[in-house]
């Protein structure tokens, strides 16, 4: 559809019932809230959003495994887009699924020197050396769970070649070094195409993607969790043999590369020389490390958002740069495809203790957001969808027990369902922009395929606002729905209105609206 290009301003916006933020207060008696006007003009695009996604490691091989109702609620609220009764989404209806192709760490047991046995992960190997396609069966559920809840794209991600190929013999790495030798290459790729065809057969379900490693920048060797370090003249030659190893197996799978540990990996040296100026090495045609050209390497480069979200005007200049390294590689996409709370964020927020309360979840949408707006990326997941940890790293929480127990959501699960279950595969960011001029206010907007025009709104402050929306467009729309997550809402339904254009967007909340043009 041809967007107008005449002038023409049309007010469009949500209801929402004030109240107070957890550290804020309504305005005095009389007191009128500050008029933001958001601006929207659906005519000028941005990067086109392929989806949102996050990861089956590590407590999906027990979740997987527990009573058929409760694994059945979990697997509702990360994939369903059903309504409940009352007019609130039952899940985040998240659209892409990344699948944990473990190492056989889980068959060593104790002798694998992963302390914690839920860190542990299971390979497809048998005892013989053949294949086992019933193993992995907890995370094999959440596959097909995902799948019959409406998911269609998926990724299989290893941490660690297999046991029986690195050097050490175990799946994290020794002194910092790359656990994997050169004559192993190529039975590392051979492995990942048969387990690509191995699942398919047993399934129906394809891996779209591959990710062959992982945060290739750390060192792996202090045994929390599998994991190795590469070089990019390793990760090139990885790329280009699980190349071909896909190619003969005639599998359509396409290669993500390469998973950074930080984003500055991406544009910049940083302090791992060998391993970092990733876009530069890996879709330069004068880098000898080059795979840009193979033709099932995909035209984009993932990244994760650790360790660069505090304080947030650092990280959107950290995230400018990284677009502006990108834009200079024509059709290359980023992805940042791993990311929840770590470390101390520059005092704003810890990553140890778990929260399941509108602080993180705040703070969550505000990375996305940053990462959406300022690095143009194209996926946003997460990493650990189900914890049992006290940590900041879960949507959803469980007990730490392989066979049942109890399960809750965080406010950072619906956080994300207010872009994962309204921003639809193949939407197109527009520009946005809010006359506050402060980030205590974030604010943007998605054009669906269907035309449905998506707009959310992050209010980090603790003060309510009015809000009025202006579209700089001839375009008529319908009416508007609205979900709100804050303190005491999970993407609650707000009834719309038209009281003079303006409405009450409470302090500490997150917003979204959406409707037809």
């Amino acid at each position: 559809m041809q967007i107008s290009q005449n002038p023409g301003t049309l007010f469009l916006g949500l209801l929402m019932a004030a109240s107070i933020g957890c550290h804020g207060s309504e305005p005095a008696a009389g007191q009128a809230a500050e008029v933001v006007t958001i601006r929207i003009d659906p005519s000028r695009t941005y990067q086109t959003i392929r989806h949102f996604g996050g990861s089956d490691a590590w407590a999906c091989q027990f979740a997987g495994n527990w009573p058929l109702a409760k694994k059945n609620a979990i697997a509702d609220l990360l994939f369903s887009r059903d309504t409940l009764a009352d007019g609130r989404p039952e899940g985040i209806g998240l659209s892409l699924w990344r699948f944990n192709a473990g190492g056989g760490t889980a068959e060593q047991g104790d002798a694998s020197g992963i302390r914690d046995e839920w860190r542990r992960a299971e390979s497809f190997f048998a005892q013989d050396g053949g294949y086992d396609w019933n193993k992995q069966a907890g995370q094999m559920w959440f596959l097909n769970a995902a799948k019959e809840r409406g998911v269609d794209e998926f990724l299989i991600f290893p941490n660690t070649p297999p046991v029986q190929f690195t050097t050490n013999g175990k799946g994290f790495t020794t002194n910092g070094q790359p656990n994997l030798a050169s004559r192993q290459i190529d039975k590392f790729t051979g492995y990942l195409a048969d387990v690509i065809d191995g699942v398919r057969k047993k399934t129906g379900i394809t891996f779209r993607y591959v990710s062959p490693v992982n945060e290739p920048q750390w060192d792996w060797s202090d045994g929390g969790q599998e994991g190795t370090p590469y070089f990019n003249n390793q990760i090139a030659a990885i790329t280009r043999s699980l190349s071909a190893s896909l190619l003969k197996k005639n599998l359509p799978t396409l290669i993500n590369i390469a998973e950074a540990g930080q984003i500055e990996y991406l544009y910049s040296e940083h302090n791992r020389p060998g391993r970092a100026s990733q876009i530069t090495a890996f879709f330069d045609k004068n880098s000898p490390d080059y795979v840009g050209n193979l033709p099932n390497v995909l035209p984009a480069i993932s990244g994760h958002s650790y360790f660069t979200t505090s304080p947030y005007k650092t990280a959107v200049e950290k995230r400018r740069q990284l677009a502006g390294t990108l834009a200079a590689v024509p059709g290359l996409e980023y992805w940042q495809s791993e990311y929840c709370i770590l470390g101390d964020n520059e005092g704003e927020i810890k990553g140890e203790g778990r929260d399941l309360g509108i602080n993180s979840g705040l703070y969550v949408a505000r990375v996305i957001h940053n990462d959406l707006v300022n690095a143009n990326a194209s996926a946003w997941h997460w990493w650990l969808s189900v914890s049992p940890y006290e940590y900041k790293d879960g949507l959803v929480y469980i007990d730490k027990n392989k066979t049942d127990g109890n399960f809750r959501s965080s406010k950072m699960l619906w956080a994300f369902g207010n872009f994962s279950r309204f921003v639809r595969p193949g939407a197109r960011r527009v520009e946005a922009s809010s006359s506050l001029g402060t980030d205590a206010l974030l604010v943007s907007s998605y054009r669906n395929t269907n035309n449905e025009l998506v707009t959310v709104i992050v209010n980090s402050d603790n003060q309510d606002r009015e809000v009025q929306f202006s579209l700089a467009s001839g375009l008529k729309t319908g009416a508007a729905r609205a979900y709100e997550t804050s303190a005491q809402s999970d993407l609650a339904p707000v009834k719309a209105g038209a009281a003079g254009g303006r409405f009450p967007v409470k302090g500490r909340s997150i917003v979204t609206f959406v409707h037809k043009i």
